[in-house]
């Protein structure tokens, strides 16, 4: 079957490779239909997350028909129709039962206290090969796929393997309540879905920070206020929006590879916090690699924790579902802990939140399918990952129509 390998960084190929197949008996062999291209993948092709493994399947979302099952599969049955879940996930153990799936004690085959295993990660999530495949092994499939009712189509499906379940956790860790005023920071697709999320969990105003027009433009289609970073100081307009205080609550759906501004103030004071961040680590470790793990130039300080933490009122909350990679180190957490902030981060649940999701889009209540606007065979997967890398204007949820 095709599939779209990661050989290195910079090096993704579309390969033949062997057909899945039951390993365990709780597998599933899922044929994929649809499939999709996200930022988190880019973090793998850049290597600003690192430990991939030559030969790995990319993507972790997913949509498609279910082929065979293991003998311990009971909930599912050839021919059903299925959403992959982002996170995998066992069912059983303390975590999953309590809720939290992506911290699943037993799905890891590094063990419980290596954290989330997602498809077509590093060697520290599996590794398990991605979704990014014409078909796709599913371990612990009862409870890593959810089946899609029939009046859902898989292009909204896709939609609920990661990116729509992301955004609702992102708004349940910044603990958004009736009334809120919440900055999203990133208009992007996960964004996108964390400020239909908040607006949905109560927020009573949603104001958004990105650079890119046409995703502003899409968030500003969801009546959020918009922010554009290359013209305006995010931190000081929001502050002028509140009155001087600040929101009541952040969501990061931008993580490390935060997009430096090109121009205004915001631009200057961002350059002048490199600068002192570059002096910091050759004042620690002089004899750092820039290319190493232990510091990369413009990925730290965070530049939208930053942000975060300084547009966030006191006692504010903020909820972190951008990707940072296990290395970095550098946080705010003086300012931080001078303002009395709540701070919740992490890999989505999404065996627990995608069910009520369903139910939204299935009734009419939410259809996801705007913010889908590029449909590309599986054969030019490839070019569709250099054009979304390069952040062009109107690209922002890349699907790939498998069969």
């Amino acid at each position: 079957m095709k599939a779209v390998v990661w050989h290195g960084i910079g090096d993704i190929r579309l390969d033949d490779v062997p057909d899945p197949r039951i390993e365990q008996p709780t597998d599933a062999i899922v044929r994929i239909t649809r499939s999709a291209i996200c930022g988190t993948d880019l973090h793998f092709v850049r290597g600003t997350m690192s430990g991939m493994q030559e030969g790995t399947i990319l993507g972790h979302e997913a949509v498609g028909v279910v082929e065979a099952v293991g003998d311990a599969v009971r909930g599912f049955s050839p021919g059903d129709r299925v959403i992959v879940d982002s996170t995998i996930s066992c069912g059983v153990c303390w975590q999953c039962r309590n809720g939290s799936t992506a911290q699943c004690d037993r799905a890891n085959p590094n063990g419980p206290d290596a954290g989330t295993s997602f498809f077509g990660g590093p060697a520290t999530t599996g590794p398990v090969n991605g979704l990014q495949a014409e078909g796709v092994r599913v371990p612990w499939a009862m409870n890593t796929l959810v089946p899609i009712p029939d009046g859902v189509t898989d292009d909204q499906a896709i939609l609920l393997s990661d990116i729509f379940p992301t955004g609702w956790f992102g708004a349940q860790c910044a603990q958004v309540r009736q009334g809120d005023v919440v900055a999203v920071l990133g208009a992007g697709p996960v964004g996108q879905f964390a400020i239909a999320s908040a607006q949905r969990q109560g927020a009573a105003r949603v104001i958004v920070v990105d650079g890119i027009e046409t995703r502003l433009a899409a968030a500003l289609g969801q009546y959020a206020e918009v922010i554009d970073f290359n013209r305006e100081d995010p931190v000081a307009v929001i502050k002028d929006l509140t009155g001087g205080i600040g929101v009541d609550a952040v969501i990061d759906a931008v993580g490390v590879d935060a997009q430096r501004p090109k121009r205004g103030p915001a631009a200057e004071s961002v350059e002048g916090l490199q600068q002192e961040f570059d002096r910091e680590v050759q004042e620690v470790a002089p004899d750092a690699d820039p290319q190493g793990d232990q510091w990369v130039p413009g990925d730290a300080p965070s530049l939208a924790q930053r942000w975060a933490v300084q547009a966030v009122a006191k006692s504010g909350r903020i909820g972190v579902i951008g990707v940072y990679s296990p290395a970095a180190q550098t946080w705010p957490i003086g300012e931080a802990m001078n303002k009395n902030l709540t701070v919740r981060m992490g890999n989505a649940n999404h065996h627990t939140i995608t069910p009520p999701l369903l139910d939204l889009v299935a009734t009419g209540v939410f259809d996801p399918t705007a913010f889908i606007t590029q449909q590309e065979r599986p054969t030019a997967a490839i070019e569709a990952y250099e054009t979304f890398d390069r952040r062009e204007e109107g690209w922002l949820k890349t699907e790939l129509i498998v069969s």
